[in-house]
């Protein structure tokens, strides 16, 4: 069952890139992500609501509440640096570097979790590490990807998404997957805001426009569903399967922006997103 909910879990991160996109082109991308967040919760509480997994919330213990809560802030920290990249670059460049993640990600679960790096998972390693360097050099930029500053956000956002899965698959352990979720989205909501009152930016609410609010809404619903379908796959399953089935959301990704952004890849490009897709299915042998 967890193989459904990672593929669910992909499917609906990459169509959160392409309505995030929209909605953050004339919005500032810390409200934004705080107004997201604010969608996702509500997700969350639903789901945990309809399942009956709050009355367990006294029962999880401190150890759990404290690698969510750890969680929580490393997902902050990635969805800060991620919508901040994707508002500075364009989608098929960034998000390669933040699917990148899944290389980090399988290290981390091997150092800490103990899960075993077998010759098809090294191999995949390698493919994604090469298709992931094959997409992001020497393509066409447009104006705004000139700027190398979201290459650095995209970075930071793939390696505080990496800390995210690991302290996830930690703090989760005996926790329903549902209320594990509100209790970190939660955490990501507090930040969110705090960084939004320290800048100043909530001032500019007043000038975000109706359809910049919608299509954010929607980005939040989309990640909404992505979370609670990843966070039960990650449940259920290793975290070093689990991460890039889920980070194969880049497909998708891809097809949207040259569809709806017009932004297209260049024949090198596209062999590194064959290589990246190779490698995550290298993972299921």
């Amino acid at each position: 069952m967890w193989l459904y909910y990672a593929i669910g879990s992909a499917v609906f991160a990459g169509i959160t890139s392409i309505i995030a996109k929209v909605g953050m082109k004339k919005t500032d991308s810390d409200l934004a992500t705080a107004i997201r967040t604010i969608v996702v919760l509500i997700c969350s509480c639903v789901m945990v609501r309809m399942v009956g997994s709050y009355e367990t919330i006294h029962s999880i213990s401190k150890r759990s509440f404290e690698f969510l809560i750890l969680s929580g802030l490393a997902t902050g920290a990635s969805w800060l640096c991620y919508f901040k990249a994707l508002q500075l670059g364009d989608v098929n460049k960034v998000a390669p570097i933040d699917k990148s993640s899944t290389v980090l990600t399988m290290l981390l679960a091997f150092l800490f979790l103990g899960e075993q790096l077998t010759p098809y998972r090294i191999a995949a390693m390698v493919a994604i590490g090469i298709g992931t360097y094959m997409m992001i050099t020497k393509q066409k930029t447009s104006k705004r990807s000139k700027s190398k500053a979201w290459l650095i956000y995209a970075i930071l956002s793939a390696v505080f998404a990496s800390l995210t899965a690991i302290l996830a698959k930690i703090g989760i352990d005996g926790v329903e997957s549902n209320l594990g979720t509100a209790i970190r989205t939660f955490v990501v909501l507090i930040m969110a805001w705090l960084i939004v009152f320290v800048k100043g930016k909530q001032k500019e609410l007043k000038y975000m426009t109706f359809k910049s609010g919608i299509f954010i809404c929607l980005s939040g619903l989309t990640t909404g569903l992505s979370w609670l379908c990843y966070y039960r796959a990650l449940q259920m399953g290793e975290a070093s399967v689990v991460v890039p089935i889920d980070k194969l959301s880049i497909v998708l990704t891809v097809i949207f922006s040259s569809v709806f952004l017009k932004e297209h890849l260049s024949k090198k490009a596209f062999a590194g997103l064959v290589l990246i897709v190779a490698g995550t299915m290298l993972l299921l042998i």
